[in-house]
């Protein structure tokens, strides 16, 4: 603790709000009376004493005194910068204030004892570090302000007292922290409470200096950024100008764009949010280009687009009919569907309860018959814009319904790029291939086909991409297939089913001159006289060397005709123009393919021995001929019971077992040797074992088979059947009757036996194809039997093939 000398009597000099410490040099305003009386008294004391006039120096904080004061000396008395009068006043000591006492002048005098603030030489190791930290923050905090003159000054102190007070300097400190310096008697204490005080300024002023150094940094980055594209802004527009091109601002502006567009009123609001989202936007966000691209996605679609319909009734049956032979049903459709629309036109009711007058066609038959091509044509008659997305192998639910636009790169689904890519809001939309659509793990695309083919809500049709509502209530949609089976029942259930089983002989000649023959000539660079096919041959090409229900095939045989022609008069082996007739195909593209069982030599058919039945089936490629094969094993193998081939499924092979009950409760009435089916095993196979085979419908051949096969009888060459059979010898309907009835007609059958009560299908069937077939509908197998098997032999044994 520092001792203290002799009491002082000073005249009181008052500071409001401000702390002198010694060694301070201070100017003071004498304009202030307090300041002006303790200056005098102190002049008037001095004239009896040596020295100069001495004051105390006491700091008043909220009119309150100090306990300690400073003993200052007035150095001068004159006028401050400002022309007022003062006096220049030097701090030199603590003084701690006693009790107030009389002295000249208007003055407050009081008694005062001078501090002794000296330190001990030489230093402790610990007060000399204490100066030297002191002397380095100081420094440190003088350099960032520029002030080397001073750092010099600090430098030159070597007294503890006088280096702790000189914080007093310090304009960072405030009233309080240096009453509290001055009021610290210890010198050592002192300086431990102003290095303390500075550190912790040097401290703020660091986390300051950080602050402010990242704010100045991200507004230079954000004005770097503005002039910099301000600038790119600035080059681009003089490209522009001297490319002659016009300035592309207002198309940029989205906003513009969306006012500007006609759109319906709930896409416009959709649209304007996210216009204001993108305005709020940085342009380094990626939501921004989702954003941009989603904009670009509904501006481009044809909101409020639609093309006239052709009312021209009669005009649009004939380009259907010119385009396609044959297909009645679907060409009567579109005519029926085109003259409701004129009369809801006419009569003011284009949109019913916000549905239009659209269609879901579903058109299933087998390949080659012009399905796909049916839907041009279809849009052609109706004057519409033709779209087709094919179906075929879709898995992902998100090819129909789109993407959300979260994940990167998503895109709509492409019905609404179907409708995007018309430019129309009523385009006919070919759903190609819509019974090989799959699901897996990625969802259903034939359950999201649900509400895009359900008339009564595909109206408010949502893609996940655009999230608005789409109205496909005015879309003509035609989903082709080959197999009906392979499309759900909830799906097929919302579209109108049009059947298209193939075409009859005639037909396919008059598609093949029409149609095929010109497309064939101008790809093989012919002109159509110089190639002429008669009649005879294209009615031999599509009789024997193609049996299909479409024209594929014989399309292929023609351009293979074609090519043939061309390439030998190239080589100069024929001259043109030439005529093809039906002797020259064997010459030019080999033996024919299919010979019909009827045309063949007796002894080679394949009906030319007892067990041989030929019955109708339906496959994926439309109607076929299906040949039965019956045999019993040798006795002496002991291979008893039914023995089935040629990869049969579940159904055939129940119809098969019951083929053989009901021959064996029922043959000895058929006048049948049932004996045999006892004792003996059964072999039933079906040729092309490769190909799988199921359905009821081959219950009566088989059991036609079996009957020829113990009689001995054979089964008529003319004849093939179809029909399921119960164990009471019932004969039951079954399905296909029209594609079954045309691929006998191909194969060269005369007589078809079907079940009695398929008889009214025969209205589909063309009537070229039944005057040519001998049809026999029947209830009972016993019908079929008198019907399909040729009278017993007179006095012949039977001959019974016999299995190895």
């Amino acid at each position: 603790m520092a001792a203290e000398s002799t009491p002082l009597a000073l005249p009181v000099l008052p500071l409001d709000d401000e702390v002198v410490l010694p060694g301070m040099v201070v100017p003071l305003d004498l304009s202030d009376s307090e300041v002006r009386a303790a200056v005098e008294a102190a002049q008037a004391a001095a004239r009896d004493e040596p020295g100069k006039p001495k004051v105390l120096l006491v700091p008043r904080v909220d009119g309150a005194y100090a306990g300690i004061g400073v003993l200052g000396t007035v150095e001068q008395v004159g006028r401050l910068a400002d022309g007022d009068p003062g006096a220049l006043i030097r701090g030199r000591g603590r003084v701690r204030i006693g009790a107030g006492t009389t002295g000249p002048g208007a003055a407050l005098w009081v008694e005062g004892t001078r501090i002794d603030e000296s330190v001990p030489d030489p230093l402790p190791g610990n007060v000399t570090e204490l100066v030297k930290e002191y002397k380095a923050l100081a420094t440190a905090w003088l350099r960032k302000r520029g002030a080397w003159q001073v750092v010099d000054r600090v430098q030159a102190i070597d007294d503890v007292s006088a280096l702790a007070d000189n914080s007093g300097y310090s304009p960072f400190l405030t009233t309080e922290q240096k009453a509290a310096l001055l009021e610290t008697t210890d010198p050592v204490a002192r300086l431990k409470l102003a290095t303390q005080q500075l550190r912790d300024h040097l401290a703020e002023q660091d986390v300051a200096e950080t602050i402010a150094k990242d704010v100045q940094e991200g507004v230079d980055k954000q004005q770097r950024e503005f002039l910099l594209r301000r600038q790119l802004e600035a080059v681009r527009k003089e490209l522009r100008e001297l490319n002659g091109e016009q300035d592309g601002d207002e198309s940029d502006d989205y906003r513009a764009r969306v006012e500007a567009a006609d759109l319906p009123e709930k896409v416009r609001e959709a649209a304007l949010k996210e216009v204001d989202k993108l305005e709020r936007s940085s342009d380094q966000s990626p939501e921004g280009s989702w954003i941009r691209t989603w904009l670009d996605t509904v501006l481009e679609m044809p909101w409020n687009e639609r093309t006239e319909d052709a009312y021209d009734i009669r005009g649009a049956q004939q380009v259907l009919d010119a385009e396609h032979a044959g297909l009645q049903d679907v060409k009567e459709r579109i005519t029926e569907y085109l003259a409701v629309r004129k009369r809801r036109g006419d009569r003011g009711l284009g949109v019913v309860g916000g549905r239009r007058g659209g269609a879901v066609l579903a058109l299933v038959g087998p390949p080659g018959v012009g399905k796909t091509s049916l839907g041009e044509s279809v849009a052609h008659a109706m004057g519409r814009k033709f779209v087709r997305v094919a179906l075929g192998g879709v898995r992902d639910e998100a090819e129909i319904r789109g993407h959300r636009r979260t994940y990167v790169g998503a895109l709509p689904g492409r019905i609404v790029r179907a409708v995007k890519e018309a430019g129309s809001m009523n385009p006919v939309v070919l759903l190609d291939e819509i019974d090989k659509v799959g699901s897996d793990f990625r969802g259903d695309p034939a359950a999201a086909l649900l509400e895009v083919l359900d008339p009564a809500q595909n109206h408010t049709f949502r893609d996940h991409y655009l999230e608005v509502e789409l109205d496909l209530s005015d879309v003509v949609f035609l989903a082709t297939a080959n197999v009906l089976e392979a499309i759900p029942e909830a799906l097929l259930d919302r579209m109108e089913l049009v059947r298209l089983d193939g075409y009859t002989e005639d037909e396919k000649i008059v598609i093949a001159r029409d149609h095929l023959l010109p497309r064939q000539l101008e790809r093989a660079g012919l002109q159509p006289d110089e190639v002429t096919i008669e009649e005879g041959a294209l009615r031999k090409l599509a009789g024997e060397y193609t049996r299909e229900a479409g024209v594929r095939n014989l399309e292929r045989s023609v351009a293979r005709l074609l090519r043939k022609v061309a390439a030998q008069h190239e080589l100069g082996e024929r001259e043109l123009p030439f005529t093809v007739a039906e002797d020259d195909l064997r010459g030019l593209i080999g033996r024919p393919h299919h010979v019909p069982e009827s045309a063949q030599e007796p002894a080679e058919r394949r009906t030319a021995v007892p067990g041989v039945a030929t019955g109708l089936a339906v496959t994926g490629a439309g109607g076929d001929v299906l040949y039965v094969e019956a045999s019993l094993a040798d006795p002496e193998t002991g291979a008893a019971g039914l023995t089935l081939t040629g990869q049969l499924g579940d159904v055939m092979k129940e119809s098969a077992q019951i083929a053989l009950s009901f021959l064996r409760s029922r043959g000895a009435e058929l006048e049948l040797p049932v004996g045999d089916l006892k004792d003996r095993g059964v072999h039933i196979h079906f040729p092309a074992g490769a190909v799988p085979k199921d359905g009821p419908s081959a219950g009566i051949t088989m059991t036609t088979a079996l009957a020829s096969l113990l009689s001995g009888r054979l089964v008529r060459t003319d004849v093939a059947m179809t029909g399921e059979v119960s164990l009471t010898g019932r004969v039951l309907p079954i399905g296909g009757v029209k594609q079954k009835l045309l691929a006998a007609h191909r194969a060269g059958v005369t007589t078809v036996i079907i079940p009695k009560r398929n008889e009214p299908d025969l209205d589909d069937v063309p009537a070229e194809v039944l005057e040519k077939l001998d049809v026999h509908a029947v209830t009972d197998v016993r019908q079929v039997l008198e019907l399909a098997l040729s009278p017993a032999t007179n006095g012949a044994a039977p001959e019974v093939p016999v299995a190895a």
